[in-house]
């Protein structure tokens, strides 16, 4: 039995349906299971991994955890060590390639992940652990710059030579998958990227040759870029990271890696198939697709 945390989220959702194809038996832990949308054979309990008492009785017959840091937040010691208490003997923690990076320049943790606490949690619990280190995921070019692509043909921002190698959510907890049913050795990091460096203006002309329109990148400077983020509705301590994260990339190809080719046997998605997938969001205002786990 494989118990995944944050299984609603953009990642957990899509793992908990491959583990379910593969043929595994998943307990996927929801604070609001009865809309939780997951399929019939899945095991589905009402708890709050971030309250790790909640989760005691969802252990029985768990033998590995999927690690959702915005899930479990600050909880991850106490949710491992019951874990290993029960007798779950290994642990898959999602994390992100920038984990080491000043926090400073680590926007997500503006969001609640704790990306390098959870990880160092999964690696002290004495359990059999691998962490997942996505780079930015490309769904996060949604919450960025949907609503400006609804109103219009130009995009403004920050940094246009800012570089990032987005990678697809799918192919992150395909990646996952592979390392809860045991294809990836114990004690590795695997940092996971898409297949591409991509600056933030050449991913809003990919973004409009996939949607047939003239879209372009109008650079502004990054003072009137943080307040319109918080008009948005950004924390403020969240804009400040991005805009730091954007300005240490800027004229830097982003790393990538070939993890994605070697864990799963093909290549990673590019961001044109992740735009192509999730097109009527930027044609629509669905209103609803933001960025997570």
């Amino acid at each position: 039995m494989i118990l995944v945390t944050g299984a609603t989220g953009n990642v957990g959702r899509v793992l908990v349906h491959l583990l379910d194809d593969a043929g595994a038996a998943v307990r996927a832990v929801s604070r609001s299971p009865h809309a939780a949308g997951l399929p019939a054979r899945v095991d589905v309990v009402g708890s709050d991994p971030a309250r790790p008492e909640t989760v005691i009785d969802a252990f029985g017959g768990v033998s590995a955890i999927f690690l959702n840091p915005r899930a479990v937040g600050g909880a991850a010691p106490g949710l491992l060590a019951l874990a290993a208490e029960h007798g779950v003997k290994q642990v898959v923690v999602l994390s992100a390639i920038n984990a080491e990076d000043d926090p400073a320049r680590q926007p997500s943790r503006y969001r609640g992940d704790r990306n390098k606490e959870t990880e160092d949690a999964a690696i002290a619990s004495g359990l059999e652990w691998v962490a997942v280190r996505p780079s930015v995921f490309a769904a996060n070019t949604l919450g960025l710059w949907g609503a400006a692509i609804r109103r219009g043909d130009v995009v403004h921002g920050p940094f246009a030579e800012a570089a990032s190698a987005p990678i697809h959510h799918r192919d992150v907890a395909a990646v996952a998958a592979r390392a809860l049913l045991g294809d990836v050795p114990s004690g590795t990091r695997l940092d996971v990227t898409g297949p591409q460096s991509l600056t933030q203006q050449q991913m809003i002309t990919t973004l409009g040759d996939v949607l047939h329109r003239p879209l372009r990148f109008q650079e502004v400077p990054p003072e009137p870029a943080r307040d319109a983020m918080v008009a948005q509705g950004f924390p403020v301590a969240f804009a400040d990271a991005y805009l730091a994260m954007l300005a240490g990339t800027v004229g830097r190809p982003a790393r990538t890696t070939a993890t994605v080719t070697e864990v799963l046997g093909r290549p990673a998605a590019t961001f044109a198939s992740w735009v192509a997938e999730h097109a009527d969001a930027f044609r629509s205002d669905l209103g609803s697709i933001v960025p997570g786990r």
